[in-house]
């Protein structure tokens, strides 16, 4: 096989450590991991006159520290415990609030050791006034996450994914408001610093999260309607609060849910347009490094999901390479990202987002290439649009091989009109971050900006619910024969690569 797929020495390694991580998970022994890899690594000691062998033993190596990684974090979470009865503590909100039925949903840091915790305050006039970087004094009742599922959905595992130790639900006259980083709040306690007992790395993410809140706060001076600031919030800056579950349910009836979650399309739209500010070919090695920097504090800026650090990992080996004139959009690159990534997060596999994100970018370079090679390259150089319209058909078929099964097992849909969906958002994620940005310098482009929002929601409002069949509805796969689709899918690829390779 290594002959058939594009070369790629990372790969089998990170193969090995996610299925290491997979096993781990399941049979979390720790003792036994921690033998495993000694034997391995003894054993690729020993082996050393035998390429062959002693490669098989590193690859077991790099599976069970994955294995050992998993058994360790799942140890952690399962002896998570919390004081019986209610309990004062302090703590500061480290995200963007978002309005329920009954209740203000923040997610919280205790100030007193760390942990960070989903919390539920009763809704009233002053818990609608929260924002990030308020610190609280509370009292309540923290409980382990909620074993509960919806369909697939395993609630349990997306709050230890995203770091939350327990959850809270705080009454109206069990909470008040000690201070507030922005100084418009009227703290009721003594306490001047908002954020004392927080690590510098809490401290650094709660500065770039409170300026995103003020960037969304400039979004809302642009008199956008709710659905129009949903939207911009989610393209932008990630923060999806502010999406209704209608506004939600038209972008994934009509395929267009990857625009709302920030991923390698934005952040290579962002690397292209701070790319075209490089004029000068002597200051390229300078200018690449400041663009990483850029796109790592934008990383920060939006929260660090794990879609968006994938692709600042992709991008910066990828300008990193570009320097070297090497192949930069590369499978290896790819396993690069994947094993940085769950080395320190090993949770990540589990993350939906970080299987659709890797599973799309896996499928672009692997099935992009051959469907692109249908058409003669000499056409598509003679006419530059019809090559601009075949290079965004056929990335946007080959990501959707990738992601269908995933999101036929996650969401029970397909989306029949994903090609024209993309034809309309990719073009229109462009100039929507490009206007948000010049928004941010000139405030009367907000309003072209809202003007092209709304045109996107309408156009996807009209294919979801207007053109017929939009979404294959009720399909309900199991694992096994997700897994067993993707074999499928990479077989045919095989086949066609040996076919090629013979012909």
């Amino acid at each position: 096989m290594k002959n058939w797929l594009p070369p790629a020495p990372l790969l089998m390694p990170a193969v090995a450590l996610t299925a290491g991580i997979v096993v781990g998970n399941r049979w979390g022994v720790t003792a036994t991991w921690w033998m495993v890899l000694f034997v391995a690594i003894v054993t690729t000691v020993v082996l050393w006159r035998w390429p062959s062998m002693q490669s098989a033993a590193l690859l077991l190596a790099v599976a069970a520290l994955g294995a050992l990684r998993a058994a360790t974090v799942s140890e952690r979470h399962r002896r998570v415990t919390w004081p019986d009865g209610y309990v004062s503590y302090e703590a500061v909100i480290v995200g963007e609030t978002a309005e329920k039925a009954k209740t203000i949903a923040a997610d919280i840091i205790l100030a007193r050791d760390g942990r960070k915790v989903k919390c539920y305050i009763a809704k009233d006039s002053a818990s609608r006034r929260l924002q990030v970087g308020d610190r609280l004094r509370l009292q309540s009742r923290i409980t382990n996450n909620s074993d509960w599922r919806r369909g697939t959905f395993d609630y349990r595992r997306y709050l230890e994914i995203n770091g939350f130790a327990g959850q809270a639900f705080v009454s109206t006259d069990d909470w008040q408001l000690l201070s507030s980083p922005d100084g418009n709040a009227q703290p009721t306690g003594s306490d001047s610093n908002a954020w004392q007992g927080l690590s510098l790395w809490q401290r650094t993410k709660l500065r770039f999260l409170t300026a995103r809140h003020r960037l969304l706060q400039r979004y809302r001076q642009t008199g956008a309607a709710d659905d129009e600031y949903a939207v911009v919030a989610a393209m932008t800056l990630g923060d999806k609060s502010a999406m209704t579950q209608e506004l939600k349910e038209v972008y994934s009836v009509s395929g267009a849910s990857h625009v709302l979650a920030l991923s390698g399309l934005h952040l290579g739209i962002i690397y292209a347009m701070l790319s075209i500010l490089v004029v000068s070919r002597r200051l390229r090695g300078v200018a690449q490094g400041l663009i990483v920097i850029a796109i790592w504090a934008f990383a920060l800026l939006v929260g660090l999901p794990t879609s968006v650090v994938r692709a600042a990992v992709m991008i910066s080996v990828f300008a990193l390479l570009s320097l070297a004139h090497r192949n930069r959009m590369s499978l290896n690159a790819l396993a690069l990202a994947a094993l940085l990534i769950l080395i320190v997060s090993p949770d990540s596999l589990f993350d939906v987002g970080f299987q659709l994100s890797f599973c799309a970018m896996l499928a672009i370079l692997l099935l992009q290439p051959p469907l692109e090679g249908l058409v003669s390259q000499q056409f598509l150089l003679d006419h530059p649009l019809l090559r601009w319209a075949w290079g965004l058909a056929t990335v946007s078929v080959a990501a959707q091989v990738g992601v269908a099964p995933l999101i036929a097992y996650y969401f029970e849909r397909f989306a029949t009109y994903f090609l024209i969906t993309n034809f309309i958002v990719i073009p229109a994620a462009t100039v929507v971050l490009a206007l948000a940005m010049a928004s941010l310098l000139i405030p009367a482009v907000g309003s072209l900006l809202v003007a092209v929002v709304k045109g996107l929601n309408a156009s996807l409002g009209y294919i979801a619910t207007t053109l017929p069949h939009a979404s294959i509805e009720g399909l309900a796969p199991t694992a096994l024969q997700v897994a067993l689709t993707y074999v499928v899918i990479l077989s045919v690829y095989l086949i066609i690569k040996i076919y090629a390779k013979h012909a």
